[in-house]
């Protein structure tokens, strides 16, 4: 009888045979071996994790290129849709185009260096260089022969054949390739990254030698332009560099689409396409936030001064073509880019962007005669001060269909943050609540739970996560209840010494692993998490010997280097951590973990072994998010306002199955309406008024006592998402997770129906309305064949001779 596999073995069995099939796994294996040994100059024995990943990803590229190059002769020859270029999209939702079998492309720019590395040095966040391509990227190809050139600065000429944007800065776009592989269907669509380089132009004898060495220096201005991506998420920063980074990738990427509409055959017999009739019908490009908004003046550029369509025609065209999708309604994180920098930068785009907003206006003024105020909340430039160019009125503006990414969110999109739009054009607005691939964030990061979900269930579910409702069924069985809880404890057992390694602090894998991971942010409330965390320390002190559940409580994320009060989130919590994990009366009954540098692969770790997911923000703030559902399908418990996703969780699986608290979005807006006093709630509740003092008078930070004054104002002072006001609620619905915990077979049974009623929240589902709905494409069963079958042979659910859309 053979050994059974290690979850290891498990999780790199399940991922190779989704994507290259079980029938080929042998053959991956000499691959393997061949290039293992060809990488390596040294014995093999001494080779490194990173020359067994090398090897290994190797070997997967070079078995996906065959299926990579037929699915692009597949899409080039008989689907109608050239494919969404789907700009800065997320992975789950390239996994999920790939796994339908859509004709989609991702696009974005291909930093050379990352979001920052996060260390943690005496409780404060220190950023170190990603230097992600140091070692190279064995997944990606760069392609040199589609090299594009873009352009900045110069100046417009106007003459009677239309304008000209002349005398402009050239820099060109190299673009490496990424195979995306569909699950299980041959499929392997494309992430494309642009590369900014400078163009040898330049003729050495025309300098001396001074002059050389700068015009050389001077090629780095041009290849900064992918060389750093802008951490400060939710903050709009209106630098040149990033409006070059946006500009960049849109020029290239328009260029890119329409070279490839021009070339396509689509049963045509024409070598080069210059109709662009079809264009839309074709072409579906969905701007991922206001980044990419520059695509809508852009292509306009490219349809009326290059291609010489008529405004109107090219307009109607490009309305067609773009969709928005709205991801924040933080004001401070809304572009909002500088004429004076637009027109410096990109002065053609600055007078199409004045066209296109004359035009709105004048259809507005038309509307509704005399109402200049809704004329100025309308308009794409805003004026007073610095005239400003609103990027989300522009791609709403420009764009067919407008959506948000939960449906509460898509609500405060369209009756607050976009009203008068909506009001005008109330079919435009959609919501697409978000999603997540299970193929990562179950089958990769949990083999364990994945594999008995599957024995229960069957394997279908991992492309139909819907099929978990089968798992309603199984909530009374008493061995699937034990079998679930010994998968999680597994996990925690697992995770536990991680923890114990990398942080040096002895974890009772028994304890409740409580988990707060996401970037830091005010909205997002660590520090209502941190005043709780204060609060069970006191109870512990008050009385030593009085029954308490054991926690861990793991916070982790990034602050965005500029961002004082989110840096100073970080240092409470590490100095509280501090406190909490060095007091002997405390013991075993409370640890706190920050978690440094959390990131992806961190997340596969701690999502399935965590009991109860912190999902805390202030009610109408959070547009979706995603970590909650992978919390959920990883079978974690949920506590967390009525925000996001959070309000769909609670209905997919009853708000019973939830520990749902706090203010709901009206109560946010009547607490507006009277006004936030801060002050009322720390003097009628004694605990928080305990906690807040700790903090003001030095308790976390003997050597410095006025270390957190900044927080302790802003908490009073500054607090635009009142944490006091949930602060009693989020205690005391801590106190039923609490209770709850106590009775395992309680707590197991809503783990199982919460990961029954998780299905709704795979990105195939959000996909699928995407391209039903906006894209007007449906997804296809077809199986392109292997490299090693003709063509002609392919399974699929439509009839003989019958072309599948995607």
């Amino acid at each position: 009888m053979s050994r059974p596999l290690s979850d290891q073995e498990r999780r790199k069995q399940i991922s190779i045979r989704g994507i290259v099939g079980a029938e080929n796994v042998a053959e991956l294996k000499r691959g393997f071996n061949r290039h293992l040994h060809f990488t390596l100059v040294k014995d093999r024995n001494v080779a490194t994790p990173r020359d067994y990943f090398f090897a290994l990803a190797h070997t997967v590229r070079d078995h996906l290129v065959g299926r990579w190059i037929r699915t692009q002769q597949h899409y080039y020859e008989r689907d109608p849709k050239v494919g969404g270029g789907s700009l800065a999209s997320a992975a789950c939702f390239l996994d999920s185009m790939a796994t339908l079998g859509l004709a989609a492309y991702g696009y974005g720019i291909r930093y050379e260096y990352g979001i920052f590395n996060q260390k943690i040095r005496d409780g404060w966040q220190v950023e170190e260089a990603d230097d992600w391509l140091r070692h190279g990227n064995p997944w990606e190809k760069a392609r040199p022969e589609y090299m594009l050139p873009v352009h900045f600065y110069g100046r417009v000429e106007h003459s009677g054949t239309g304008a000209k944007w002349v005398d402009t800065q050239v820099v060109l776009a190299l673009p490496y390739d990424t195979p995306v592989p569909g699950y299980m269907n041959n499929t392997v669509n494309t992430m494309r990254l642009w590369s900014a380089r400078a163009p040898n132009d330049f003729n050495l004898r025309d300098f001396n030698v001074g002059d050389y060495i700068q015009a050389v220096l001077d090629r780095n201005l041009a290849e900064n332009i992918s060389r750093v991506l802008y951490p400060n998420d939710n903050f709009f920063e209106g630098k040149e560099l990033r409006l070059k980074q946006e500009y960049f990738v849109v020029a290239a990427t328009l260029q890119d689409i329409l070279r490839r509409f021009k070339a396509s055959k689509f049963g045509g017999t024409d070598s080069v396409r210059t109709v662009f009739d079809s264009f839309p019908d074709q072409v579906a490009i969905q701007l991922n936030d206001t980044h990419p908004a520059m695509a809508i003046p852009e292509l306009m550029r490219i349809f009326v001064d290059i291609e010489k369509l008529p405004w109107n025609k090219a307009w109607d065209i490009t309305k067609r073509t773009f969709a928005y999708t709205n991801h924040t309604v933080l004001p401070e994180a809304l572009e909002r880019w500088p004429v004076d920098l637009v027109e410096k930068l990109l002065p053609r785009h600055l007078q199409i962007i004045y066209e296109i907003n004359q035009r709105h206006l004048d259809h507005i003024a038309s509307l509704f005669p005399a109402d200049v105020d809704r004329l100025r909340r309308m308009s794409l430039i805003e004026e007073g001060g610095t005239k400003r160019i609103n990027m989300a009125h522009l791609c709403i503006v420009g764009s067919h269909a407008v959506n948000g990414v939960a449906k509460i969110h898509s609500e405060i999109v369209r009756t607050q943050v976009f009203q008068d739009f909506a009001e005008l054009e109330p079919e435009k607005f959609q919501n697409k609540t978000n999603g997540i691939t299970p193929r990562r964030w179950l089958l990769l990061c949990n083999p364990g739970l994945a594999e008995l979900i599957a024995e229960k269930i069957g394997e279908d579910y991992v492309r139909d996560l819907s099929q978990l409702a089968k798992l309603h069924d199984f909530v009374d069985d008493d061995l699937f209840i034990r079998e679930v809880a010994k998968v999680k404890q597994e996990n925690k057992v697992k995770f536990a010494l991680y923890l114990e390694k990398e942080y040096k602090v002895k974890i009772n894998p028994s304890s409740m692993f409580d988990v707060h991971v996401k970037r830091i942010h005010e909205y997002k409330r660590q520090l209502m998490n941190c005043l709780h965390i204060i609060t069970m320390y006191n109870r512990i002190k008050r009385d030593p010997t009085k029954l308490f559940v054991p926690r861990t409580v793991i916070i982790g994320g990034k602050a965005a280097p500029g961002y004082h009060m989110a840096k100073m989130i970080i240092k409470l919590i590490n100095a509280v951590a501090q406190v909490v994990n060095n007091d002997p009366v405390v013991g075993s009954k409370l640890k706190v973990i920050f978690l440094e540098n959390y990131r992806v692969s961190l997340a596969e770790k701690v999502i399935p072994a965590t009991d109860l997911s912190e999902q805390i923000s202030t009610a109408g703030t959070e547009a979706s998010g995603t970590g909650n559902m992978k919390f959920m399908l990883n079978g974690a418990l949920t506590i967390g306002t009525m925000d996001g996703a959070n309000v769909e969780m609670a209905e997919e699986a009853g708000e019973e199955n939830l520990f749902i608290f706090g203010m709901r979005v009206e109560d946010v807006a009547e607490l507006d309406r009277e006004g936030y006093d801060a002050q009322q709630y720390y003097d009628r509740l004694p605990e928080l008024k305990q906690a807040v003092d700790q903090i003001k008078s030095g308790f976390f930070s003997s050597n410095e006592p006025d270390l957190f004054k900044d927080v302790v104002n802003m908490l009073f002072h500054h607090d635009r998402f009142k944490v006091f006001a949930d602060y009693e609620a989020y205690v005391k619905c801590q106190e039923k997770v609490s209770e709850l915990y106590l009775n395992s077979k309680a707590w197991t049974k809503m783990v199982i129906r919460n990961i029954a009623a998780a299905g709704k929240f795979s990105s195939d589902r959000t996909i699928k309305e995407y391209a039903r709905d906006i894209w007007h494409v449906e997804p296809s069963d077809l199986k392109i064949p292997p490299p090693n079958e003709p063509r002609e042979v392919a399974e699929d659910g439509t009839p003989n001779g019958t072309e599948a859309r995607a």
